[in-house]
């Protein structure tokens, strides 16, 4: 042990471990994406416990609200938060079930019927427009949306002729989507243990950080992890109510003027809801073009409410769901939404706001007031050696 203290006092140590240090770097840089494909793969192997830790996180609000609501008389704690446990699985299998019993066959019909009419629709729309005066008699792009959609009888024949070409990619790629399926199934029921032991959890995990972390570093990190804690949650539960509020909302306007396709305009109107900043957009253009498909004036009505809806859900419904979790810059939201999707994806995209959210809580109220803390304390320093300088001087002025 001596030795190696008198070895880092030598001044070429401290060059060395800096020069080992550029050179990781810089191996790390130039095979950055091999280190992101093995860090990918070792993650991989613990892909349906951290499935089902995310499902179980998503649960968790549920199964407190069943806690706290519905089971509040019953007296014994562990008893009261299994019973609400289950009733919460309950709900999301039920949930599940309705989903594919009721929406499913709903939206695989309104394809069906869509993708069988898709001709007559492509020469109805062309033909309208011919009316309103826009001739495309000698324009490419409307022969190109001739040729592309000018029968439906042809595209349900090239997509039964890909399907026989590819017959064995389509067997390994429904193989692939049984394991996946296989794999949340595992990760459901993992959750439900999870969520089953959280107090055990929680008591493991405090005793952990106490063990390992100082008193103020873990008071830190406990308020810290709250506040986390306190965003996701409010992000997630009141990312889905949105979500069904404006999807439930289109559907009734959609239904109040006799539109077609409620089901599955609807539907992509509310998921991609979900997604910030974007996915109003996309959601509204889905819904125009099939509606421009079927009758252009349903399109026009549907574009005018689709643009009211979103200004009252961005201006008012998500202000009030979302509180203070919004209180940040509307750039700086844009920003982390382009970053998160290109470097994780939909993910990315999706958790864009919370994290950015948890980023200005822990610059204003974490690394600020540090900040501001280290100037007073050397503020303070400076304050106590001028005192001291000035000692000397009073007690030769006394003398």
């Amino acid at each position: 042990m001596k030795k190696i203290k008198k070895l880092m006092r030598k001044r070429w140590f401290s060059n060395a471990v800096a020069g080992c240090i550029t050179v990781a770097f810089f191996l790390l840089l130039s095979n950055l994406d091999v280190v992101w494909e093995s860090i990918s793969k070792f993650i991989g192997y613990f892909s349906t416990v951290m499935g089902g830790a995310a499902m179980a996180y998503m649960m968790n609000p549920l199964a407190k609200f069943y806690d706290k609501w519905v089971f509040k008389r019953v007296k014994k704690k562990s008893r009261r938060w299994s019973m609400s446990v289950a009733l919460s699985v309950t709900t999301v299998v039920l949930f599940l079930v309705l989903i594919l019993v009721i929406i499913i066959p709903q939206l695989l019909t309104s394809i069906t019927n869509f993708v069988t009419n898709l001709g007559p629709y492509a020469s109805s729309l062309l033909k309208q427009l011919n009316e309103f005066g826009l001739s495309f008699s000698g324009s490419s792009k409307a022969q190109l949306l001739k040729d592309l959609l000018a029968s439906s009888e042809d595209l349900i024949n090239k997509l039964v002729e890909y399907i026989s070409d590819n017959f064995p990619k389509i067997i390994s790629a429904s193989t692939t989507a049984g394991k996946g399926v296989v794999n949340w199934v595992i990760a459901f029921v993992i959750s439900v243990y999870l969520l089953s032991a959280k107090s055990k959890i929680k008591k493991g995990l405090k005793k952990l950080m106490r063990a390992t972390m100082r008193r103020d570093v873990y008071e830190t990190s406990r308020v810290f992890l709250s506040r986390c804690n306190d965003i996701l949650n409010r992000y997630i539960i009141f990312d889905l109510i949105d979500g069904l509020i404006v999807g439930v909302t289109n559907a009734i306007l959609m239904g109040i003027f006799g539109m077609q396709y409620i089901g599955i305009v609807s539907v992509a109107v509310g998921v991609t809801n979900l997604v910030p900043t974007f996915g109003p957009l996309v959601g509204g253009g889905i819904g125009v073009f099939i509606l421009l498909m079927v009758k252009p004036v349903h399109a026009l009505i549907f574009l005018i409410f689709t643009i009211i809806l979103q200004t009252i859900d961005g201006s008012i419904i998500k202000p009030k769901l979302f509180g203070n979790t919004f209180g940040v810059s509307g750039l700086l939201i844009l920003i982390a939404i382009v970053i998160g999707g290109k470097i994780f994806g939909i993910l990315g995209i999706l958790f864009a706001i919370p994290f950015v959210a948890i980023c200005d809580y822990v610059y204003k109220e974490i690394f600020i007031p540090q900040l501001e803390q280290k100037r007073k304390q050397n503020a303070g320093l400076k304050a106590g050696k001028t005192e001291q300088k000035l000692q000397p001087s009073e007690t030769k002025e006394k003398k």
